[in-house]
């Protein structure tokens, strides 16, 4: 994803912060962090899903077998993607409905790729290879089948669908003069184009990514204010009834282009849940930045990851639909 810095409100949590972590009591819900760290190593462990290697497609293949056993339904949007450098590459969304016959619907989303190369690595010989991807892309994926576990066993209020969607992270994420994204962002742009069914539109959506830092901070996304504000606050209203307030934080953050803006195209009120920040905390100026960020490196592996981070959102994420 690329990320436009725009200007923040004073913060006035960062003081308080430490404070309100030293709080975190353990699980909130029945939804299992452990399991969906086990789920996020079993992705890392098929190598980097680089989409045209054999890595992606056994993630691919794995991903729908555990949906298989978890959803009511598992629909496979299958297509071959041309990148602007001619590239054909082979490209699944997984999209899977739990309590398919509820009419009201909530949509959790997150990408299952992995970027072809660690373009951010310090390292000179680092940025001309691909990664582990723990946090940019693994995490969401343990999060939405451990959500699934848990969804399996509690039923939720309401539908939940549940999409892993592909390519999101391919090459430049710049859009074209027709507002869309020739070389990234190609699953949800694909779903958002070919609705699983004519009238589907869910109640509102999430978008969970690079949710697994260790050192978690979310704030909110600049274009989910600007195009779901409603959605930003239901979700962050439920993280404070919650006692995460130190953890999705009340000012306004970075615009990143990520996979809820094709949804928004359409119409339906997707939000990103993306701490953006990730690697050690540091102060600098308004906002607490990461240094050094791990982001598109090749120090996105498993150890940067951390079960209480997964616990905290996936206890919002269970609350918003019980």
């Amino acid at each position: 994803m690329i990320v436009l810095p725009i200007l923040f409100s004073a913060l006035t949590v960062v003081s308080g912060c430490d404070k309100v972590r030293e709080r975190f009591s353990g699980p909130k819900t029945s939804f299992d962090a452990q399991a969906a760290m086990g789920y996020a190593k079993a992705q890392v462990d098929f190598g980097p899903r680089v989409p045209g290697t054999p890595a992606h497609v056994k993630a691919g293949d794995w991903i729908i077998e555990q949906m298989k056993t978890r959803a009511d339904t598992v629909i496979v949007q299958s297509w071959t993607q041309a990148t602007t450098k001619g590239q054909q590459l082979p490209m699944r969304n997984i999209f899977a409905q739990i309590n398919r016959g509820a009419t009201q619907r909530v949509l959790y989303l997150t990408h299952w790729d992995t970027r072809p190369v660690a373009d951010e690595d310090l390292n000179f010989g680092g940025k001309t290879q691909s990664f582990p991807a723990a946090n940019d892309g693994a995490s969401g994926v343990g999060l939405l089948i451990a959500l699934a576990d848990a969804l399996k066993k509690v039923p939720p209020s309401v539908g939940v669908d549940l999409l892993f969607v592909d390519g999101e992270d391919w090459g430049a994420f710049d859009p074209n003069a027709a507002g869309e994204y020739p070389d990234a962002l190609f699953g949800s742009q694909h779903f958002a184009n070919n609705l699983p069914f004519p009238d589907y539109k869910p109640m509102y959506g999430v978008l969970f990514d690079m949710i697994g830092d260790a050192d978690l901070q979310i704030y909110k996304e600049a274009y989910s204010m600007q195009n779901a504000p409603e959605v930003v606050t239901r979700v962050w209203q439920t993280a404070a009834d919650l006692g995460y307030g130190g953890y999705f934080l009340n000012d306004i953050g970075d615009s990143i282009t990520d996979d809820h803006l094709p949804l928004q195209k359409k119409g339906i009120h997707v939000i990103d849940v993306i701490d953006i920040q990730y690697g050690p905390l540091q102060s600098k100026g308004p906002l607490v930045r990461s240094s050094p960020n791990y982001h598109h490196t090749q120090q996105d592996t498993f150890d940067k990851i951390s079960a209480k981070s997964l616990q905290i959102v996936g206890d919002v994420a269970m609350t918003l639909v019980k």
